[in-house]
């Protein structure tokens, strides 16, 4: 299993970082964030980091140091290049938002109760058909193993 940190979350903690250094102008925080942020869309992570440690002094470099962290933490799950170019969203927003669409149109309506069990189970189901995986669902069904963990 894959996992990604969204990209606007990791722009957000970058924003934090400039927020930090007081003794810059607005201009100057913004045009460091901005740079930074493209060096994650372009998968330099360990430029990021290098920057974010190279302003880590004065008074708020125990804040500093800790947003630091959390990006070499972090690092793996910041493939934004390579998710740019498979064409993926590298953003939570369009998962969030396609999800919110399936459970009100095919969850919600009039008439319509589910008991959460069953509910959970048909969005499961509908997510591996949507995402052209059925025939793996059917496998898993059908395995010997399924019947062990049941």
């Amino acid at each position: 299993m894959e996992e990604l940190l969204d990209f606007y979350h990791a722009v957000q903690h970058l924003g934090q970082v400039a927020a930090l250094r007081k003794d810059w102008s607005a201009k100057a925080r913004a045009q460091w964030r901005t740079q930074q942020r493209r060096f994650l869309l372009q998968g330099q992570v360990e430029q990021v980091i290098a920057a974010v440690q190279a302003i880590c002094r004065g008074r708020h470099s125990k804040a500093i140091r800790t947003q630091r962290d959390s990006f070499i933490k972090n690092k793996s799950r910041m493939a934004y290049a390579k998710l740019l170019a498979m064409k993926l969203p590298i953003g939570s927003g369009a998962i969030e938002s396609t999800v919110r669409r399936v459970v009100n149109l095919r969850l919600k309506g009039p008439s319509l109760f589910w008991c959460r069990a069953n509910a959970e189970a048909i969005l499961l189901l509908r997510s591996y058909y949507k995402a052209g995986r059925w025939n793996m669902l059917k496998r898993m069904a059908t395995s010997p193993l399924a019947l062990l963990e049941a």
